[in-house]
């Protein structure tokens, strides 16, 4: 199965986050496991290259920002992105179909408020005042 259509079947039982968001946090996971093992090498397995829901979600930001930029928020926010265990949720529906792999430590816990989204998102784009 791919994902796109991994992500069709998962939007039949829950349509809370648009396909964008899915999109999102794969790429996200992607940056965050390049932050953490590096690029994978040539030829190399990378099956084993796990990385914790605060890891993950760390990746997800820096790969928002940099991508999104000031219209991160509202983004996020009409994709059904609106804090972090939104992505956890996205993980875990993804984990359901097999094309994420879990390690036995892997909890949905583990990205509840690890971050307010308007902090992360929003207020550095908003001016500054005196």
């Amino acid at each position: 199965m791919d994902f796109d259509e991994a992500v069709r079947l998962i939007r039949q039982k829950d349509s809370r986050y648009q396909p964008q968001a899915y999109d999102v946090v794969r790429v996200g996971l992607d940056h965050a496991q390049k932050l953490i093992h590096g690029e994978p090498k040539k030829g190399k397995s990378t099956v084993n290259r796990h990385v914790s829901g605060p890891q993950l979600l760390e990746g997800f930001r820096q790969h928002v920002l940099e991508t999104y930029g000031p219209m991160a928020y509202p983004l996020l926010h009409n994709w059904g992105l609106r804090k972090s265990a939104d992505v956890g949720n996205i993980v875990f529906n993804i984990i359901e179909t097999g094309l994420f792999g879990r390690s036995p430590e892997d909890n949905l816990e583990d990205f509840k408020e690890v971050y307010d989204f308007k902090d992360v998102f929003q207020k550095p784009f908003e001016p500054k005042s005196n």
